[in-house]
This record gives structure tokens, C-alpha cells and sequence, in this order.
């Protein structure tokens, strides 16, 4: 059994983790740390995991945790992460980080949108954990900055078209919405439930945070250079995450002919579901699993293609993909305890 530890319990990414893991067959959870609830089980955090954890949380000691763990998922804050992911690698742990911490390869780009990096001599280690496109270098990863939930809707539904140079990489719009638990479990004015029951609104125009990240990725697929204009908004629901993305098309293609590239792009990818023609994703039809759901129309009238991805922020945006990852890396089918039925009504 492999021994994983998970640093960071309380927040809902950990969480979802604890959900996932203690259902697969080939892990052991032998480790969860809170800071705010040291000395508590977390399952009297989490009732909803009673009867399926009942691991007490520790304080975050990376010496004592390496010795019993082979694989560490970081789920901290960025800069918090940094602080503690060289020593779990230095003591021989695999480690899955699912803060923003080694996500840019570039660390004058991080520091421009974040804040100084304390081991920057692990970004060129670092693999982008986003299986679909890197399943090869995560193979023998040693370290694996997982992917952002915006990030991961967007590269999913664009890549395709960038691979084969058949839209203009600088007429990338994307808009994509997400439920509140994408701001995390602490508390902000802006995720109270008055502040965002039936309310719609966008932020973080032009400044968001992923954004590096998604040209980045995309970037290095187009090997040209690359626009984007990204909005998010916040959707009053708990999860999921509905990107719709634009780009002017190169060449005349049909809905039906770009819906057979995505399909054969896809083909043998176990969380990628490409929808028929004249259907398109809905976050609820994704909830509770690590799908991407992805559905597309090639506008006629403008020369654009409008691409829309749907997923579960904390899942394939977060824990789920996390586990994925850490399937490809221990040398497990990458499906092997994420085979969830989306929850439906």
C-alpha cells in the first residue's frame, strides 16, 4: 500500500481529497495536518466522514511526516507551500502541490502576479500535472505542481485547436464562471451566502491570477505568440466550473468536423467526455467527479469556434486531478479510485 499524507486537511480540497482517498484501493492515508485543528479528528471537522476517517490532525512536521509517508499532497496556500515542499523532497517523498507555488515556469512571471519564490530552482523540476497533455513526464515526476481549476477548463478546451494551428492564437476569449467553493473555506466577505445567493457578477478582470498560467500552457502549444482576454465570474452555486472560450478559426471547419478532431484528440483520455453535436456541458451533469466535459459549435456567421468545458472545481479543478496525477506517477491506472458517477438531480 502506498502511504500518503495530507498537508493541509481542513480546507475543502482537503476534504475532497480525504473523500476520494478513502476509497481507493491502493493508498493508505497515514497522515493529516491542520493548523487550526491540530489535535482534533477530522471527522469531527468533516462530519461527512465519519465512519471513513478518523485520523487526528497533526502539526505540520516535515521530518516526522516523511518518515511514514511516500507521497505528500501540499494542499496550502501559495508561499505556504513553498515552505515545506524542498524538505518533503529532500527526505525522498513524491509530493503533488495544489497551490499556484511551481505552476509557472518562470519565476520573474510568478513573482510579478505573486510573490517572492523561495526555491526557485524547482520550477524547471516541477511537472505541470494536467495528465492529458504531460502523461509522459509525470510518469517520473518527482514533483507535480498541479493545475488551477480555471486553467484546467480552459487548456482542456483549447488545446486541440492550438495542436493543430486552427485558430489565431491572439483572439483568445475566454469567460468562465465558478461556484463559491472555488475561494476556499475561509472566511471572505465576498462568499458569504448574502453576498452571492442570487447574485451574478464578474472580477479579477484582466488581473486574475491564472491567467499566466493558461497562457503559459497554451503558449507552449501554439509555439506562437499568444493573446488572451479572461473574465471569471462567480456562479451562487457550491461547485463547478463552466468556461465558454472564442477564437477566430483559420480555416472552414464545421461543428461536425471540429467535434471528430476533439473526439480522436481525446479518444483514449479517461476523464475527457466530448459531447454530440447540438449538446452542451452543464456543471451539474459533472458534479462530484474528475470529468471534463467539453462541447463546441463553429460559428458560421462570425468565423469563430465557441468551445464550452464544464468540471467540478474541486474535483478535476482540484483533488481529483490531484490523484490522477498521483495514479500516472505511482504507475496506477489513472482512473483507479476516481470512478464516480456524477450525483444527478
Amino acid at each position: 500500500m502506498l502511504k500518503v499524507a495530507i498537508i493541509g486537511a481542513s480546507g475543502y480540497t482537503g476534504v475532497e481529497l480525504l473523500r476520494i482517498l478513502v476509497g481507493h484501493p491502493e493508498i493508505e492515508i497515514c497522515c493529516v495536518t491542520s493548523r487550526q485543528h491540530e489535535g482534533l479528528p477530522i471527522n469531527r471537522i468533516f462530519p461527512s466522514l465519519s465512519g471513513f476517517c478518523e485520523l487526528v490532525c497533526e502539526p505540520l512536521d516535515v521530518d516526522a511526516i516523511a518518515k511514514r509517508a511516500d507521497l505528500v499532497f501540499t494542499a496550502l496556500p501559495h508561499k505556504s507551500a513553498m515552505e515545506v515542499v524542498p524538505g518533503f523532497l529532500a527526505a525522498g517523498c513524491k509530493v503533488i502541490d495544489l497551490s499556484a507555488d511551481y505552476r509557472l515556469n518562470d519565476q520573474a512571471v510568478y513573482e510579478q502576479w505573486y510573490q517572492t519564490h523561495s526555491s526557485p530552482e524547482l520550477l524547471d523540476e516541477a511537472v505541470y500535472g494536467l495528465p492529458e497533455l504531460y502523461v509522459d513526464q509525470l510518469r517520473t515526476a518527482r514533483l507535480v505542481a498541479n493545475p488551477g481549476c480555471y486553467p484546467t477548463s480552459v487548456i482542456l478546451a483549447l488545446a486541440p485547436l492550438i495542436e493543430k494551428q486552427l485558430v489565431d492564437p491572439m483572439s483568445l476569449i475566454v469567460d468562465s464562471k465558478s461556484g463559491v467553493s472555488g475561494a476556499g473555506r475561509g472566511v471572505k466577505l465576498g462568499s458569504l451566502f448574502c453576498e452571492t445567493n442570487e447574485g451574478f457578477r464578474a472580477y479579477g478582470i484582466g488581473s486574475h491570477r491564472h491567467t499566466p498560467e493558461i497562457e503559459q500552457e497554451l503558449a507552449g502549444l501554439s509555439n506562437r505568440g499568444l493573446r488572451l482576454s479572461f473574465t471569471p465570474h462567480l456562479l451562487p452555486v457550491n461547485r463547478g466550473i463552466l468556461s465558454t472560450c472564442y477564437a477566430d478559426l483559420l480555416e472552414d471547419k464545421s461543428t461536425d468536423e471540429l467535434i471528430d478532431l476533439y473526439q480522436q484528440r481525446y479518444n483514449d483520455e479517461s476523464f475527457v467526455r466530448v459531447m454530440p453535436e447540438g449538446q452542451l456541458p452543464n456543471i451539474a451533469y459533472v458534479r462530484g467527479t474528475n470529468f471534463c466535459d467539453i462541447g463546441l459549435v463553429s460559428d458560421q456567421n462570425t468565423g469563430r469556434v465557441i468551445v464550452v468545458s464544464a468540471i467540478d472545481n474541486l474535483v478535476k479543478g482540484a483533488a481529483g486531478q490531484a490523484v490522477q496525477n498521483m495514479n500516472v506517477i505511482c504507475g496506477f491506472h489513472d482512473a483507479l479510485g476516481l470512478g464516480i458517477v456524477p450525483t444527478f438531480p
